[in-house]
């Protein structure tokens, strides 16, 4: 039955870790190109202290056609490597669909986009969406995009861009950040759990569905894989943007289970060998928990959930007729994600 078995890397260390643009406008002028309201100038780190210094481009550069740039080589490095990555509090996002999915979600709260600079393949027109926004923006060669990208066919890849990390990420484990867990989520009714989730992908794309179906964040346990990984933030399609994210240790979960009564729950296979028993992930089970605030545990598919989230969490499992013993943690992590979404709309129930 159920869900859920991946990689669990010791240790909470972090892994180094497309958009056809249809409108028919013609390409921007040189002029255009160069118009400039945001540079990437070093700036104060979140917690008052020196961001790191990192490459910019200049105002009057147009086209950049070497994969030796330092600032490409920068950018480069901002998708290989998560500790660069938030030493400088930004990351690389591939790809017009992300691009475009985190500025409409930004304009849909009315924030200021956090582009820093768009890299925009020459001769390509620059997104609809984008139009609007004033930012850095540069266009570079096919084979400097194809440095950016990173991917293997990178011809469908027309943009780039460099975006700031949210203030809506956290990171408890540095001893800068701040513990008061009621920082951390806005309205902590759904939480979801990810215990070493080392995959990209599945990370990802848990994300997505997080997103989606409305729930209020994601706490990331030791052993996942950097939300801004770039292959997780192209499975994601830019929710790593959109969600408040926690990356800490059961200790701290705890903490925050206890500060606002919730409820822990976790995906788990049918067939327990244990002595713990596996609730069925059923409708009655599901409306027995609509006021109940909860945090689900989903771990990792090589070794499954961790002894603190096993011993510590209720246990849930997903029906299944045929016999496979378990579904992928992101096909498993969609179903939880459904079933146990917020209930925003009316039953007809409710109207009689």
């Amino acid at each position: 039955m159920s869900c859920l078995h991946a990689f669990h890397p010791s240790g909470l260390r972090l892994p180094p870790d497309p958009i056809p643009i249809s409108r028919a406008k013609p390409p921007p002028t040189r002029q255009e190109t160069t118009h400039v309201r945001k540079t990437l100038r070093g700036r104060v780190g979140r917690n008052g202290s020196p961001a790191a210094t990192k490459p910019s481009v200049r105002r009057n550069v147009e086209l950049i056609t070497s994969t030796s740039n330092p600032f490409v080589k920068h950018c480069v490095k901002l998708r290989q490597s998560s500790s660069y990555r938030h030493s400088h509090s930004s990351a690389l996002v591939v790809g017009t669909i992300p691009i475009r999915e985190i500025c409409n979600f930004q304009s849909s709260r009315n924030k200021t986009a956090i582009i820093d600079c768009l890299l925009l393949l020459d001769k390509a027109q620059i997104p609809g969406e984008l139009e609007e926004h004033s930012v850095h923006l540069v266009r570079v060669s096919s084979l400097v995009m194809e440095k950016l990208s990173g991917v293997e066919s990178a011809e469908s890849i027309e943009a780039v861009a460099l975006m700031r990390i949210p203030s809506t990420f956290y990171n408890v484990n540095d001893e800068a950040n701040d513990r008061d867990c009621r920082k951390w989520f806005a309205s902590p009714h759904r939480l979801l759990v990810l215990d070493g989730i080392q995959d990209p992908g599945n990370l990802g794309t848990l994300l997505r569905s997080a997103a989606a179906f409305n729930w209020d964040g994601v706490f990331l346990l030791p052993g996942c894989c950097d939300p801004f990984n770039d292959k997780a933030l192209r499975a994601s399609r830019g929710a790593s943007f959109q969600l408040s994210l926690v990356l800490g240790r059961w200790s701290n979960l705890e903490a925050l289970r206890n500060e606002f009564q919730m409820k822990l729950l976790a995906g788990h296979p049918e067939s327990n060998l244990g002595q713990k028993l596996v609730s069925n992930l059923s409708p009655s089970f599901v409306d027995s928990l609509a006021n109940v605030p909860i945090c689900l545990v989903l771990g990792s598919e090589g070794r499954g959930l961790s002894e603190a989230s096993e011993s510590l969490c209720e246990l849930v499992s997903i029906p299944m007729a045929g016999k496979f013993e378990s579904l992928n943690v992101s096909v498993a992590g969609g179903i939880f994600l459904y079933m146990l979404q917020p209930q925003v709309w009316v039953t007809p129930s409710a109207l009689s």
